[in-house]
């Protein structure tokens, strides 16, 4: 998830094991340790498809953080010389937000290769995006209150208030998944009402929220787009049908930029030729037509395209899809 939510998860972790023993330290090395596995996005590749799909492997593998767990205990005493927790405490505050950090990215759409090297198979939920208030506000607001009551007398730092920004915020991902469940069995219900053969299957949550989903099937040369509002009284699911050209990518299929990308996407993605080239497009973020990553892979040629360096296309946001995704999930039909 977002910087600000695995820092806010990292302090409030860090708070609950230690934070009655050394203070405010605890959070204070939560937080920090909160945004270690994401630094992986500083090491530079030398190939966009090799930073888009390497990031969230090594740095967020639950094998190599519980190893390396140890390590940064020991740092963190030698900043303290009169530390009030043993080894093994700071140890422990270590592990729990080191490998809480991926747990939660795992409920992204991204992809999060949790058993990497033994197995780097991408593994991703889908129940919240990237950036949800509804998430992090309670880590926020359970951290603050505790602050706020730790300076207000002599009494002991209180516990309850971060508990309860952990709980509501763990309660939170619960919610997700119950309303994941609730959308694909009404999307797959549909889709068999009206006839609609498929490979794939995807459901995600729109920006901020978990009441508007988007609903992406994959079909052998088309996809089909559609959204549904847990507020929504119809029942039929507008689906939009959008060709691809998969054939594109015959004689290129050993080609390593496409390799990769049809691997890690898990199979959502879309083939394009625009202007002479051929573009993979990983269809799981973004939403019909503007994408996150999209990558140029190989130039038109006959019989067979060219391979060619891969090459990530610019992102063009627009800003209204943000006031459609807060009409839609009251409005079905809003104009978008």
């Amino acid at each position: 998830m977002d910087s600000l939510t695995q820092i806010a998860l990292g302090a409030a972790v860090g708070e609950a094991v230690l934070g009655r023993r050394v203070g405010r330290r605890a959070a204070l090395w939560g937080a920090v340790l909160g945004t270690v596995p994401d630094l992986d996005v500083f090491i530079p590749l030398g190939d966009p498809v090799a930073d888009f799909t390497y990031h969230r492997s090594f740095s967020h593998s639950l094998i190599v953080l519980t190893l390396v767990s140890p390590g940064f205990a020991w740092l963190i005493m030698k900043f303290h010389a009169e530390p009030r927790a043993s080894f093994g405490g700071w140890w422990l505050l270590c592990f729990l937000v080191l490998v809480t950090h991926p747990l939660l990215d795992v409920f992204t759409v991204y992809g999060t290769q949790l058993f990497w090297p033994i197995d780097p198979t991408p593994l991703f939920i889908s129940s919240v995006f990237i950036v949800d208030p509804a998430y992090t506000l309670p880590l926020l607001l359970g951290l603050g209150l505790t602050f706020a009551l730790a300076r207000s007398g002599d009494r002991p730092r209180p516990w309850l208030p971060n508990a309860l920004g952990l709980l509501l915020s763990t309660a939170y991902l619960g919610w997700g998944l119950v309303a994941k469940a609730e959308v694909e069995g009404f999307a797959r219900a549909q889709l068999a009402q009206q006839g609609i053969t498929y490979e794939r299957l995807l459901t995600v949550p729109m920006p901020g929220n978990t009441l508007l989903w988007r609903i992406l099937v994959m079909g052998n040369e088309a996809y089909y787009e559609g959204y549904r509002s847990l507020l929504d009284r119809g029942d039929r699911l507008a689906l939009e049908r959008v060709e691809h050209e998969p054939s594109l990518l015959e004689g290129i299929e050993d080609h390593w930029p496409v390799q990769r990308l049809r691997w890690f996407t898990d199979g959502f993605y879309s083939v394009t030729g625009p202007d002479g080239k051929v573009v993979v497009t990983d269809l799981r973020m973004g939403a019909e037509p503007n994408y996150v990553f999209a990558f140029v892979v190989a130039s038109k040629d006959n019989p067979h395209p060219i391979p060619l360096p891969a090459e990530q296309l610019p992102l063009d946001f627009q800003l209204r899809e943000l006031g459609w995704t807060w009409r839609r999930i009251f409005d079905e039909d809003a104009p978008r």
